[in-house]
């Protein structure tokens, strides 16, 4: 596994498998992954609301996290930049496994396309995936629906 400090933030190269561990060891977590790139303009968009809403619910059992598709190779010239630009709080990890099995493990119904974000709530069996952009609305509503 590899990792690099942004600013106070370690980015993670994980794969997902190992992300999903986490979600079984903490139940009681609502789980917000929001797979998105740098390059990718409407998911840039979308992050001030993910991080809005990070802020807003921080004392809840929620847990909002960035997981990028940028290749490995751009970690240090453009995600770390990025995020640092941004100023992004939340967790961020990069996928070390962009392939369809990759793809299909997050959901079959998933075409690749992004921004597409999961929520999972383990304790209430709720895994939901969304292949669109949302806004800081829409996210708490899923979020509702999935606590």
């Amino acid at each position: 596994m590899t990792a690099l400090t942004a600013f106070c933030q370690e980015v993670k190269v994980i794969r997902f498998d190992e992300l999903e561990k986490r979600f079984s060891g903490n139940p009681d977590t609502v789980y917000i992954v929001n797979f998105w790139a740098t390059w990718c303009v409407p998911c840039v968009k979308e992050i001030p609301f993910f991080e809005q809403f990070s802020e807003k619910y921080k004392s809840e059992p929620v847990k909002v996290i960035f997981y990028s598709l940028d290749f490995k190779s751009k970690l240090s010239k453009e995600v770390i930049p990025f995020i640092k630009k941004n100023n992004i709080k939340s967790e961020v990890l990069l996928n070390q496994d962009n392939d369809e099995k990759f793809i299909n493990a997050v959901s079959e119904n998933w075409s690749g396309a992004i921004p597409a974000t999961l929520v999972i709530n383990n304790r209430k069996g709720i895994r939901n995936f969304y292949e669109q952009e949302f806004d800081f609305d829409q996210l708490e509503e899923i979020y509702f629906k999935s606590k």
